[in-house]
Order: C-alpha cells, then structure tokens, then sequence
C-alpha cells in the first residue's frame, strides 16, 4: 500500500510530487482567480453596510447552489479526458469535452431562464428582511443569467485538467477575473464613486473609462452586472484557447462526432457529484437562513468567512484537481501503484498548504476581516468563526484531496452519498436545535461545521484504504 496516513508528512516519490505541483500550481492560482469574483464582489458590497453584504451573501449562495451542479460535469468531463490521456485515445478526450458541452446546454439553459422568472419567489422564501430581500433579489435577477455561461467553463476546464493543459485554465481565469474586479468597481460605484475608489487606491487612471459616460451606481446589482459579464468574457477566451494547434490536431476538439456511450458514461459520473453538489449546496443556503434567524450580524459575519474559506479551500482543491488527472491517467495505463502514489503525494502537499493558511487565520484573524467591514459587531463574529475555521484547514485538506481521488478514479457515487448525509442528517439539523432553539447562538452552526468536515475526512480516508477504487472501469 503507496497510500500511508501516518507517514503523510514525508516524501515518497519525488518525480510524483514534482508532477503534482506541475499540474496543480496553475490550477491553484486559476482557482484562487475565480473565488476572487465572489471575495471581491463581498469586499467592495461589504463597504455599502451589513444589509447590503447579507443579501449579496445569501444572493451568491443561491446562485452558486444553481451552478455546482456543473462541478459534476466537470468531474465526468476530466475523468473520461484523464483516462482516455492515459489510454492514448486522444480523439475519444475531445469527445468528452463535446459531450460535456452539450450537457452543460442541456442543463444551464433552463435554468437561467427558471431562475431569473422565480428570482422574487426565491428570495421571500429565504429571507424576511424587507431591504435585504430587496437588495437580494437585485442581485439573483441578474446573477442567474450567467448560470449557462458558468456551467459551460466548469466543462472546459475539467477539459483542460483532464489532459494536462492547466496552463491554459489559469491564462482564461486570471484574465477573466482582472476583467471581473474592474467591472466592479465601475457597476458598483458608478462614475462619481468609482473615481473616488481608484484615487484612493493610489490609481486614479484607472477610472477614467468609466467617467467619459455617466454611469450610475448600481450597488449589489453592479457586483452581479460585472460577474456575468465575466463569465461570458471567460467562456469565451476558453473556446478560442482550442484553436491552439496541439489542442485542435490533437484531441480532434472541432469534430462533430458525439459518442453514445460516453455520453451515458459522463452522465453516470456527474449525476452523483452533481445532486451532491446541488443538495450541499442548498444545505448551505439553509445555513445562512438559519444564522440570518440568528442575526442579520451574523449573517453578515458568515458570508464574510465563507468567502474567505472559498479562497483558502482553492489550494486543496487545485493539489485535487491535479490527483484526479493523475489518478484517472495511470490506471488508463494500468499502473495503480502510480495512482497511490500520486494520492499519498497530493495529501502530503494539500495538507502543508492549507496547514500553513489554517496557522494565518488563527493568528491575525480580525487583520483579515478589517479587509471587508469596519462594523465592530460583524468583526466580532468574523474573527471567532474564522479562528475556528483555521484549525479546520488540516482537516478539510484531507478530505477534499481524497474526494478528488475517488473522483478521478470514477467512483463519485460515494462520496456523494457521505456528504449529502452529513449535511441533511446531522450538520444542518444540529445547527438549527443547537443555535436557535436551545439558543447558544452563532457558535453552534460553526461547531457543527467543523464535525462535519471531520467526518467527512474519516470515511474518505476509510474508502481509499478499502482499495476497490482501484477495479473501477470509466
């Protein structure tokens, strides 16, 4: 057995651990990119007041909940592309990214649409706030008509991983999110006010698009103008990136050969993690509905840690993105011990980073929050669920590279079940007796939040020692 839980922290094949890094710096960095859509949009509203900042939390939750389904799809479009890698069956990977377009149509485009049609329903469910669902509501209107667009880059970049190109993800994400926060700026503030936030930022040049017309402040509304626009911006620069010679020749991308039974196959692949995503996802919205019952600052304190965690969790998730190509490419090639080595590899280096990220919040949590509110309330609570959720970093670490490995091998169906549990049977019912009912407040959501990670990471664990990932066919 390649794959030693307590021997984590040495190094076992350091021509693997090297590749791991290869693949994943790119994807690390594109993915730290991409969060910074939802951290900057919370960073900017965070200065319009708490209210404000809750409707945009809760507002990019519901969204957000809509579009992780897509993460299936880019699972089932890197696991087919990554064992296919491996098989040297090049033209069968562009087959997956086709199919995996075509799914991404099939399910975004209804849901834009249902999305923006119910936005008004949607947010008088989950809130009761006059203003917040106002302000909420501004923001999902516009926010669900980039669901499509989102969807369809989940796809091309599970494309790009499954055949070594994360280059080109992080050129398409980082560009695309230096074009997000720009746009910000301008939809949120408007001319007058955007001027007034570049020259205070020591760069008044920048604002001087925005003042040749008068643009007018659009407040949460701006934050969801400018993250469509860039998403429509990136799923764009991703299609144009397959014209690369290497891409096209290749991998056949421009083919209109659509297969059957891979179709089925990545429909089989992405259906679990999808509905997983889907159902964790809406656990969360319910989160926040839970500590908005709480308090509006509490709420506004969750949102501002959980943008945070979107950022932090980006390293373990690119160290897992880049196992589950490696993991999917060596049993291509029938070489398993490969595959384990490249699981103890990933695990070893996901938890040194995000060990390190975990050891910032614990120290200078409240240097973190002042980045987003000056309210002493809301920094109050920030402060204590952020320090908590330092000393999960090692635990999630853990949990979330395994998952990506189960992934890569095929197996999504389990931890999908895992997840979906601990969130529906334990995370959420026990947050809500334990922090309203019996009224011990904001610290019990974040109690359970943290056990839930724990278990979570105990049954990937427990499944990759078990080993019948190994026999599974894609």
């Amino acid at each position: 057995m390649a794959i030693r839980f307590r021997q984590l922290h040495k190094q076992i094949d350091k021509k693997i651990s090297s590749k791991v890094m290869k693949l994943a710096t790119p994807v690390i960095l594109s993915n730290i990119s991409r969060t910074m859509m939802s951290f900057v949009d919370v960073m900017m509203v965070g200065h319009l007041g708490s209210k404000a900042l809750a409707a945009t939390g809760m507002g990019s939750m519901v969204v957000w909940t809509i579009i992780s389904f897509s993460i299936g799809l880019r699972t089932a479009t890197q696991t087919v592309s990554s064992r296919r890698l491996g098989q040297k069956k090049y033209n069968e990977c562009g087959v997956a990214l086709r199919n995996g377009i075509l799914l991404s149509f099939c399910y975004g485009l209804p849901v834009s649409v249902l999305g923006y049609v119910f936005t008004n329903h949607i947010a008088q469910a989950l809130l009761t706030d006059i203003q917040v669902i106002t302000f909420t509501r501004d923001y999902i209107s516009i926010a669900f008509l980039g669901v499509l667009f989102s969807s369809t880059c989940f796809v091309f970049q599970g494309f790009y991983t499954g055949v070594e190109k994360t280059k080109i993800h992080m050129k398409v994400t980082i560009t695309s999110n230096m074009l997000n926060i720009y746009l910000n700026a301008g939809f949120i503030y408007g001319s007058v006010g955007v001027e007034s936030f570049f020259n205070n930022l020591n760069l008044p040049f920048l604002s001087h698009a925005w003042t040749v017309f008068n643009f007018p402040a659009l407040g949460v509304k701006g934050a969801a103008v400018a993250t469509v626009i860039a998403s429509i911006f990136m799923m764009l620069f991703y299609f144009i990136m397959l014209f690369d010679k290497e891409i096209k020749n290749t991998f056949d991308v421009f083919s209109r050969h659509l297969n059957r039974a891979t179709l089925f196959r990545q429909i089989k692949l992405a259906t679990p993690q999808g509905a997983q995503e889907l159902f964790t996802m809406s656990g969360y919205v319910l989160l926040y509905k839970i500590v908005g019952i709480i308090g509006i600052i509490e709420l506004a304190a969750t949102e501002i840690v959980f943008t945070i965690l979107q950022t932090s969790f980006m390293p373990a998730a690119g160290i897992g993105q880049a196992c589950a190509t490696l993991v999917g490419k060596h049993m291509g090639e029938k070489k398993i011990e490969k595959a384990e080595l490249s699981i103890h590899e990933s695990t070893r280096l996901s938890l040194f980073v995000m060990g390190s990220v975990g050891f910032l919040f614990i120290i200078i949590p409240e240097t973190i929050i002042n980045l987003f509110t000056s309210e002493k309330e809301v920094v109050y609570f920030g402060v204590v669920a952020l320090r908590l959720a330092g000393f999960l970093q090692i635990i999630d670490s853990i949990g979330m590279t395994l998952w990506f490995a189960l992934s890569g091998a095929g197996n999504t169906f389990y931890p999908s079940v895992v997840e979906t549990l601990l969130v529906w049977l334990y995370f959420l019912p026990g947050s809500y007796y334990f922090g309203v009912i019996l009224n011990y407040g904001f610290i019990a959501p974040w109690l359970f939040f943290g056990s839930y990670l724990l278990f979570f990471a105990i049954a990937m664990v427990w499944k990759i020692k078990q080993g019948d990932w190994k026999k599974l066919n894609v």
